[in-house]
């Protein structure tokens, strides 16, 4: 192939990926646009993990969404940098036991929903400030007619392992958090929705599911996200867990009618 039909092949290909094919060469280097690129993507990322999260801004537009008025509850990680280097604090709700301060999570009312959200900065406030509120809208539009949801509740220096104290906290059934996810070269702004059932202190990776990489257009959308959680809510509350045991079925649900059986113009 020559220079133009190469350029078309690796232009044609990379239509289909984020990631970084066919950059091409400038000698016994890259061109150097690719090497700019690859550094304004660098700190795209590394601002992404930094940049502290607006929570004034997100619970106002939060609170537009008409589920109540969200709380705020922070991490045992008093900064960023601590966050950083230690990933357990992320884990648990702010105030030491013994101190004369309780648990931050004491503060949240119990709900006795069947759904409580819970917002995460995680290691993209980006993400969430960007992704979270339409997010949330795009769930209460398949959930709210079937499931009793509580307020929202952001929470800040926050790992996923978080939302098992809130969720305990605030007596729902299963609980949605909603987080930023480790930007990587390509993303920096992707959202993340990790699902628990029965959440409480103790629960590990295997007792929750989760729907990534929502961040449209190049990302998962808005709604498909929205019927992949609503399709793993309704799975764990009549398994009455989540986690291994619990498989996403949305896409069996687009390819049968309403009985189980395939649609006729697809059975031949």
């Amino acid at each position: 192939m020559d220079d133009e039909q190469t350029q078309a092949f690796w232009t044609g290909l990379r239509s289909f990926t984020q990631a970084r094919i066919g950059l091409g060469r400038a000698g016994d280097a890259l061109p150097t646009r690719r090497v700019l690129e690859f550094a304004a993507a660098h700190a795209a990322a590394r601002d992404a993990v930094h940049t502290p999260l607006d929570v004034p801004v997100l619970s106002a537009r939060l609170a537009e969404l008409g589920i109540g008025e969200p709380m705020h509850i922070a991490s045992r990680a008093r900064d960023r940098a601590e966050y950083l280097r230690r990933p357990d604090l992320g884990r648990l709700p702010a105030g030491e036991p013994g101190t004369g301060s309780g648990s931050s999570e004491q503060a949240l009312p119990h709900s006795g929903a069947e759904i409580g959200l819970v917002l995460a900065d995680g290691l993209s406030a980006r993400a969430l400030a960007e992704h979270g509120p339409p997010t949330v809208a795009a769930l209460l539009e398949v959930l709210r007619p079937r499931c009793s949801i509580a307020p929202p509740v952001v929470a800040t220096q926050a790992r996923v392992a978080l939302g098992d104290h809130i969720g305990a906290a605030l007596g729902v059934s299963t609980v949605l958090v909603l987080i930023g996810e480790r930007p990587g070269l390509s993303v920096a702004d992707s959202l993340g929705v990790y699902l628990t059932h029965l959440p409480r202190p103790g629960r590990t990776d295997a007792d929750r599911n989760c729907v990534s990489n929502i961040h449209p257009p190049e990302g998962l959308g808005y709604r498909r996200a929205a019927e992949v959680i609503a399709t793993l809510v309704a799975g764990a509350l009549l398994l009455g867990r989540s986690g291994v045991g619990l498989k996403d079925t949305s896409r069996d649900a687009m390819l049968t009618g309403p009985s189980g059986e395939l649609p006729e113009n697809e059975t031949g």
